[in-house]
């Protein structure tokens, strides 16, 4: 299984050695972190939900897109659900490649495909006591993104 979710923390150790290729000289990740602040309100957490069966068809879909359209060798994405703190990682995408500038391209392409096309929904709460899901009306209305204008979150 190259996407996956998980409730716990994620084991990049384990991850990387997923992607262990003696034929890869070139291995990049990516991880996105909680953070404090969004959009002017102070994060105090997340809440990360997904269609889990939909979701992983459509992850899956896209790490086969980029193994195809990239001249990568292994590409794995894993993303957290349930709650999480600050400075937790809620993402993960490693590859690894012949050489870096495919690597690198191609985690860029899994990680921005899967903010826009998988249903992973967020929920922040702020330090206000308030709470929200994040980014649903923009992510519906949004045409088609450009990858040089995303975000690191969901």
């Amino acid at each position: 299984m190259r996407f996956r979710f998980t409730s716990t923390a994620i084991d990049t150790a384990q991850a990387r050695r997923q992607l262990l290729d003696q034929g890869a000289g070139g291995y990049v990740s990516f991880e996105g972190w909680v953070r404090d602040f969004n959009e002017g309100q102070e994060v105090t957490r997340l809440e990360y939900e997904a269609f889990q069966e939909l979701a992983v068809k459509e992850g899956e879909r896209i790490v086969a897109e980029a193994l195809q359209r990239f001249p990568v060798r292994q590409a794995l994405c894993i993303h957290r659900i349930g709650n999480l703190d600050l400075s937790d990682m809620a993402v993960w995408v490693g590859v690894s490649a012949v050489h870096r500038g495919e690597a690198f391209d191609a985690c860029r392409h899994i990680i921005d495909e899967v903010k826009h096309r998988v249903p992973i929904w967020k929920k922040e709460h702020y330090r206000s006591g308030d709470s929200g899901w994040v980014n649903c009306e923009r992510c519906a209305a949004a045409p088609h993104h450009d990858s040089a204008s995303h975000s690191m979150h969901k």
